[in-house]
């Protein structure tokens, strides 16, 4: 959520007067039936009672305990079910509620089982189970608990299951970490959204330190939402994105209304496009929500890319890099414990993964075996002069070692041979770990120079759409603080890491940039090109707006812009697939000759127009217009 949407949030939500837990509850028990009432407060002490004995015991392992509602009779099995170690072969046969069922009281367990070493996490749950349930027998009969882990409600998320979610959306928090209000909240918030927009909707995931293992009762609810505009065509992507996150934030506070948890939920809109943008740029924020999110509704996107940047498939991926440098460095410590045992492919793979990991953080995509000496050679010897060549012969030696034990050329290895291999290996290694350290600086030097790059022409860009033309590079600054912070175009906050910009490219060009400034230059410039991009694209719209003709003509609604010295003429703007033709604009301002066009043509033709666009329209177009839209024709005023 941008700042400013999660401040109006908080002051929304401040606004109300804070009520206090046992007002809370006393109002909302005050609204339940009698007989619900008179319920409750029977089984109210004995909940107690189980809530204080079970955290005594398990205070370390135990997130939420929860009064669940009477289930259902096709939910019964589910939460049977939920108690095996292990799911039945054959489905269990559909239970029914028996009479003295009606006084069962059913309460919800969930068990942080992220830290659990000693012990398989089915064997924790068993544990947990049959103790819990021990003390509930002890307290009454008629009480149920049910235990759940959170790996097990998380791998029902990335099954696609979420009626454990439903079920604790609709369940009475007892005992709550934060775990519980998050679920809540989050579940009926995605109700919301899912019924209002479902249509648009790719996924819905819950990230932040609730997944991670780092929460606090004070934690933030962090939920990201991608929004599908792949398939827009009557208003801009940030319009639709604009116009969506506005009514989903709205949602946010709604649901913080209903669920009495206010001040919370912190909501991220990201649509489609930027989404994948993000990815192939190797956004850490983006790999992160990927890494550790949880789905709480997915149409087949995030899963898919959970899985890809798991497997180290998404490049350049850090995980990736980290797994091929790992992979080394584990099978030379495994080369020096079993030295008997010990084969060429396993020093063979102990040079060659951290070689292609190198090639990828340099930005190369691995190549084959065979090829990857001469590569590196080629790149880190001739080219960057950051590793000697000595290194390489290392690597090729092993290589063509190993194809000539695979094509039979070679029969076995000495002892000797071995030992030779391990140690040169073992310097190889030690040496590819420096090299990664001049890759990174030379890539981030890089970075910063293509970082500077791009904001100086997006900034320009904008300086023209405000009339600006032709600034010197020492007095970009006074330009954007007079044109645009002044004016209030630019908030302040962007400013300051613009002059952090400048002021990197400066320290880069004096060799004293510092790899800490990096970094958060890579974190502030995101947010800052974004808005820049969303400005042009809001002030271009609006620029474009002053050289539309919106024409009605019979039941139909039509549209001409005028662009340059071409009008490009819409016949009927309410189709899906739409007619375009264009024609040339004369100089006494009449229409040429109709030509078939395009919805791309001309598209393109207003991505590349130079704007600000200042069109007249003289008392020849209207004889055109008769023409294209009969005599009828009506021009549209503020349509």
């Amino acid at each position: 959520m941008a700042k400013k949407d999660k401040n109006q949030y908080k002051e929304t939500a401040q606004a109300k007067p804070q009520q206090s837990p046992e007002t809370k509850e006393a109002e909302a028990l005050s609204k339940l039936p009698e007989d619900v009432q008179e319920k409750l407060t029977a089984i109210k002490s004995k909940l107690e009672k189980f809530q204080k004995k079970v955290l005594e015991k398990f205070d370390k392992y135990i997130v939420g305990i929860a009064l669940m509602p009477p289930p259902r009779p096709e939910e019964l099995q589910q939460l049977q079910q939920m108690q095996m170690p292990v799911q039945p072969v054959q489905p269990l046969p559909q239970p029914e509620v028996k009479p003295e069922d009606k006084d069962k009281i059913h309460v919800l367990i969930l068990v942080d089982d992220s830290d659990s070493r000693t012990m398989s996490k089915l064997e924790l749950k068993d544990k947990l189970t049959a103790i819990i349930s021990s003390i509930a027998a002890e307290i009454d009969s008629n009480m149920v608990p049910q235990t759940l882990i959170l790996s097990e409600l998380w791998q029902n998320c990335f099954d696609a299951k979420y009626e454990l979610l439903q079920l604790i959306a609709l369940s009475a928090p007892i005992h709550d970490t934060g775990m519980l209000q998050a679920i809540k909240i989050a579940e009926i918030h995605k109700t919301m959204v899912l019924k209002k927009f479902e249509k648009y909707i790719v996924s819905y995931v819950l990230a932040g330190s609730l997944v991670q293992g780092k929460a606090t009762p004070t934690s933030d609810i962090d939920v990201w939402i991608v929004i599908d505009d792949t398939d827009v065509k009557k208003m801009t992507r940030a319009e639709l994105k604009d116009k969506l996150r506005a009514i989903i934030i709205g949602m946010g506070i709604e649901a913080g209304e209903l669920t009495a948890i206010r001040n919370k939920i912190n909501i991220q809109v990201y649509i489609l496009t930027d989404f994948w943008d993000s990815l192939k740029e190797a956004n850490p924020v983006i790999f992160t929500l990927l890494r550790d999110g949880v789905p709480f509704f997915d149409r087949g996107i995030f899963m898919p890319w959970k899985h890809l940047l798991k497997m180290g498939k998404i490049k350049p991926s850090a995980e990736a890099i980290d797994i091929f440098m790992g992979s080394g460095e584990q099978v030379i410590r495994r080369v020096q414990l079993k030295l008997n045992e010990i084969g060429m492919e396993d020093i063979y793979y102990a040079l060659l993964t951290p070689s292609q990991a190198a090639l990828m953080l340099y930005g190369v995509a691995p190549p084959s075996p065979k090829e990857t000496g001469a590569l590196i050679r080629q790149i880190f010897v001739n080219k960057e002069k950051l590793l000697e060549d000595k290194f390489v012969k290392t690597l090729e030696r092993v290589v063509e070692i190993r194809k000539a034990i695979e094509h039979g050329e070679k029969k076995e290895l000495t002892g000797k041979e071995i030992d030779e291999l391990m140690s040169d290996g073992d310097k190889y290694l030690k040496r590819i770990k420096r090299l990664f350290t001049q890759i990174e600086k030379i890539r981030e030097e890089q970075e910063m120079l293509n970082l500077y790059d791009t904001m100086n022409t997006v900034i320009r860009d904008v300086l023209r759409l405000e009339g600006v033309e032709k600034i010197k590079d020492n007095e970009l600054l006074d330009v954007i603080e007079d044109k645009l912070v002044a004016e209030g175009k630019l908030p302040a906050k962007f400013f300051r890491t613009l002059q952090d910009i400048m002021k990197a490219k400066k320290n880069y060009d004096e060799k004293k940039l510092s790899k800490v400034e990096i970094e958060k230059l890579h974190r502030d410039a995101g947010p800052l090109i974004k808005f820049l991009v969303e400005h042009m694209q809001r002030k271009r719209g609006r620029e474009l707006e002053r050289i539309k003709i919106r024409v009605k003509h019979g039941e139909k609604f039509g549209e001409v812009i005028l662009l340059g010295d071409t009008a490009y003429i819409t016949y009927d703007m309410d189709t899906q697939d739409k007619e375009i033709d264009k024609a040339k604009i004369n100089a006494d301002g009449s229409l040429g000759a109709i030509e078939k066009s395009s919805l791309e043509e001309m598209e393109k033709a207003i991505a590349t127009a130079q704007a600000p666009q200042k069109t007249s329209i003289k008392e020849p177009i209207f004889e055109g217009l008769k023409k294209i839209f009969g005599k009828d024709f009506e021009v549209m005023m503020g349509y």
